[in-house]
C-alpha cells in the first residue's frame, strides 16, 4: 500500500503498527529546499562553508548554485519513517545511505521508504529508501532499519513552530549593500530637513555617494538651519524641483547615477520625469513599487506589491508587478518566491475582476509567461501567511501560508495593508521602485531613519546587481 498522504491533509494523524506493516508498503513525501532551510541547518550544523551561505563564492567558476546539505534529505527520510511509516513509535537503529547528486535551491525531493523485509521476533523492519528531485535525478538511496511500534498511536496534527531568520543570506540589508560598496545616487531636489537628513545619514552609512539635485542656495539653507554639513558633497544647482527631476533622470540615463531618490518634491513629479519615453529609464515593464515588510508575527521577510505606483492596474500591468517583485525577490536572495495573489475571497468569482486576474495569472505562471516564482491565487490575505488558515479552509497550495510575495489587487489596499503592518503589527520596511533601469528610492516624510537607510540598502543591492545583469 502507498502513502502519499500531503501535509494539507485531515488533522488527525495514525501510526503503523507491525503487524499493519507488510514487506510492499511504502509512503512518500515531497519537499522543496530553500535558502532558509539551508541558512537554518547551517547554523544548527555549526557549518560556515561558502557553499552553503554565500552566493557570491558559488557564482565562481566551477560552482553551480548553493548546494544544500545532504542530511537535509536524510532528515526527510527520517519524517517519513517517523510521521507516515510506521509512524508516531518508531525508533531508527540503523541508516545506510548512499549520496549520488547534490541537491540544490528550489530542488524538490520526493522521499519515499518502501519496506523490504520484516522479522517478527524483534519487531524490526528494513526500508529501502529513495529521494529523486524534479527532473527524475536519484540524490539519495539506501536503507534504513527500524523498530515498528506494537500499538496504534492517534494524535492530533500540531503546527511547527516557527523560526526566524535574517534576511535570505543571513545579513542584515544594510550589511550586505555595504559589502558591495557605495553607489552613486541622485537625490532629487532634498529641500527639508528630513529628506537632506536621510541622503547624508545614507551616506555617513556608507551606502551611498549623494549627488544633490536641487536649487544650491535653498540647499544651503536648509543645511544651516538643521546643523547639517554639505562640505564634499556633490551638488547639482537647478531652479526648482521639476528642474530638479529632469537632471537627476538625465544623470541616471547617462550612467552618471546608479539610483535615484525622492526628496521633498510630489513622488508624481519625479515618476513624470522618469516614465517620459525620451528620458531612457523605461524599460519593456511597467515601473511598479515594492516594500519588502519585516513582520514579528511572520518567520520571513516578504514583498508587497503595488502600494504606491499603479492605482488600479489590469490584468496585463499585474503581471509586469509580480514579475518585478519576483526579480527584487531573487536579488535579495530568494531562489523560488512564493507568490500569493490576494483578493478578498480564495475561490474565483466572475463577478469579482481579482479573483479573474488571479486565477489568470497563475495560468500565465503554467504557461511559463511568469517564470522563477510559484503563484497561487485567489488567496485571502489569512490564506496567505498562515498555515492553519489554509489547512482551516482545507486549501492544498505550496504558497498559502508561506508567501514571500504578496500582489495586492490596487494601490489603495497595498498601501493600507503595509501601513497598518507597521503602525500596528510592529513591521519594518525598506521600499524600492522596480521596472525603471535604475532602482528608485520613494521615501515618505513620515518614514523613520532606519527605513529609509535600509531602502538605500535594498536599492544599492538592485543596483549592484544591475551592474551585472542590466534590466
Amino acid at each position: 500500500m502507498d502513502e502519499t498522504t500531503p501535509d494539507t491533509a485531515a488533522p488527525l494523524i495514525r501510526n503503523r503498527t507491525f503487524d499493519e506493516i507488510a514487506v510492499g508498503d511504502s509512503a512518500t513525501i515531497e519537499r522543496s529546499l530553500s535558502a532558509e532551510d539551508v541558512q537554518l541547518l547551517a547554523t544548527l550544523y555549526g557549518d560556515s562553508d561558502p557553499q552553503r551561505l554565500d552566493p557570491a563564492f558559488v557564482a565562481s567558476p566551477g560552482f553551480h548554485g548553493v548546494i544544500g546539505h545532504g542530511m537535509w534529505g536524510a532528515a526527510l527520510i527520517s519524517a517519513v519513517l517517523g510521521t507516515r511509516l510506521p509512524g508516531a513509535g518508531t525508533a531508527c537503529l540503523e541508516q545506510a545511505l548512499r549520496f549520488h547528486a547534490p541537491v540544490r535551491i528550489g530542488d524538490t525531493l520526493a522521499v519515499q521508504v518502501q519496506a523490504i523485509a520484516r522479522d517478527a521476533a524483534t519487531r524490526r523492519i528494513r526500508f529501502a529508501c529513495r529521494c529523486t528531485n524534479q527532473h527524475g535525478v536519484l540524490a539519495i538511496d539506501g536503507t534504513v532499519d527500524v523498530t515498528a511500534p506494537d500499538e496504534r498511536i492517534e494524535y492530533a496534527r500540531t503546527r511547527l513552530p516557527e523560526v526566524r531568520l535574517p534576511d535570505a543570506d543571513g545579513r542584515p540589508l544594510a550589511a550586505r549593500a555595504l559589502s558591495l560598496g557605495p553607489i552613486r545616487v541622485a537625490v532629487v531636489h532634498p529641500c527639508d530637513e528630513t529628506s537632506l537628513a536621510a541622503a547624508l545619514d545614507a551616506h555617513a552609512a556608507g551606502l551611498i555617494e549623494p549627488v544633490l539635485v536641487a536649487p544650491q542656495a535653498r540647499l544651503a539653507e536648509v543645511a544651516r538651519k538643521a546643523g547639517l554639513d554639505l562640505s564634499g558633497i556633490t551638488i547639482e544647482d537647478v531652479p526648482h524641483s521639476h528642474a530638479a527631476a529632469a537632471k537627476a533622470v538625465e544623470l541616471a540615463a547617462g550612467g552618471r547615477v546608479d539610483a535615484l531618490m525622492k526628496g521633498s518634491l510630489h513622488t508624481d513629479e519625479l515618476m513624470a520625469a522618469v516614465v517620459t519615453s525620451a528620458a531612457g529609464l523605461r524599460t519593456a515593464r511597467r515601473i511598479s513599487h515594492c516594500y519588502l515588510m519585516h513582520s514579528p508575527a511572520y518567520p520571513r521577510p516578504f514583498i508587497i506589491t503595488d502600494g504606491a505606483i499603479n492605482i488600479a492596474p489590469t490584468l496585463e500591468e499585474k503581471a509586469d508587478i509580480v514579475c518585478n517583485a519576483i526579480d527584487l525577490a531573487h536579488i535579495v536572495g530568494v531562489a523560488l518566491p512564493r507568490v500569493a495573489i490576494l483578493a478578498a475571497v480564495e475561490t474565483v468569482n466572475p463577478r469579482m475582476q481579482t479573483t479573474l486576474d488571479a486565477a489568470a495569472l497563475c495560468k500565465m505562471a503554467d504557461r511559463g509567461q511568469i517564470a522563477g516564482a510559484v503563484l497561487d491565487g485567489p488567496l485571502a490575505f489569512d490564506n496567505a501567511i498562515s498555515v492553519a488558515a489554509a489547512r482551516i479552509k482545507g486549501i492544498v497550495s505550496d504558497v498559502a501560508g508561506l508567501a514571500d510575495i504578496l500582489l495586492v489587487p490596487d494601490l489603495e489596499s497595498g498601501n493600507m495593508l503595509a501601513k497598518q503592518l507597521e503602525y500596528l503589527g510592529g513591521a519594518t520596511s525598506a521600499a524600492v521602485v522596480m521596472g525603471a533601469r535604475v532602482p528608485i528610492v520613494l521615501t515618505s516624510r513620515a518614514d523613520s531613519r532606519e527605513s529609509r537607510i535600509a531602502s538605500c540598502a535594498l536599492a544599492s543591492l538592485v543596483a549592484h546587481h544591475y551592474r551585472l545583469s542590466p534590466p
